[in-house]
């Protein structure tokens, strides 16, 4: 059995009990300790998580053509242990998934997870060119031991429509995940007008927005990755 805790919003922390699997972003594990030595060793995901060998081929596939690729390590751990994890001093956070209960997350943004977390990539947009805005790899709870530690540049802040059942708008180059009831999929927005083409416009010209009756939890960081969609005409 793994659980998750954060040391000083920088560093992922796993307890182990007993024997088990996680599935971190390669070259993530940054320390580890052992009551009786030494117990854990780490493996080359070359495929994907799946156990399906089919399934991981297609889902290969998938997350090439959908650029959401994230070159994933497998830690066996046999025995007590604690291991720890970090990427780049980027802050992390973490999710305790229910049962049935899906993340959506960008794949850069995806620092590890237990194996009763069942690993996909979905399309969620069409026609949009962006860095990030065809498609997001997914993440659903299928075990009570579904965890899931997101990266964040930055402190993150946290939007919820769940209780106001406001309308929600972000940049899709600083949102980290969402969380919600069912596929709460964002709709993409373009605001385009004659000015960008003649390099007048206002750099956010793409939006995701969710409406008030979405149900969904964003977590955003506080920097945009680079790339996503720029329209205009010098």
């Amino acid at each position: 059995m793994l659980t998750f805790e954060t040391i000083n919003e920088l560093t992922l922390k796993v307890t182990c009990t007993g024997n088990d699997v996680l599935f971190t972003k390669a070259g993530a594990f940054i320390a580890g300790e052992c009551p009786q030595g030494k117990n854990y060793k780490f493996e080359k995901v070359l495929l994907g998580p799946q156990s399906n060998i089919g399934q991981a081929v297609i889902g290969s596939l998938m997350r090439r053509v959908t650029k959401e690729n994230i070159p994933l390590m497998k830690v066996n751990l046999n025995g007590d242990s604690v291991t720890y994890y970090a990427n780049n001093g980027q802050h992390i956070v973490i999710y305790q998934l229910e049962e049935g209960e899906t993340i959506s997350v960008e794949s850069e943004n995806i620092l590890a997870f237990t194996q009763d977390c069942h690993y996909s990539v979905r399309f969620i947009g069409v026609g949009v060119l962006s860095q990030k805005g065809l498609a997001t790899s997914t993440l659903t709870g299928r075990g009570k031991n579904a965890y899931v530690a997101v990266l964040s540049d930055g402190n993150p802040i946290v939007i919820s429509n769940v209780m106001s059942h406001a309308s929600i708008s972000v940049d899709p180059d600083a949102v980290i995940c969402w969380v919600g009831n069912g596929r709460c999929d964002p709709q993409v927005t373009i605001d385009v007008s004659w000015k960008t083409f003649i390099g007048q416009t206002s750099g956010e010209s793409y939006q995701f927005e969710w409406h008030g009756n979405s149900g969904v939890t964003v977590l955003i960081q506080p920097s945009e990755r680079t790339g996503g969609v720029q329209i205009n005409m010098d």
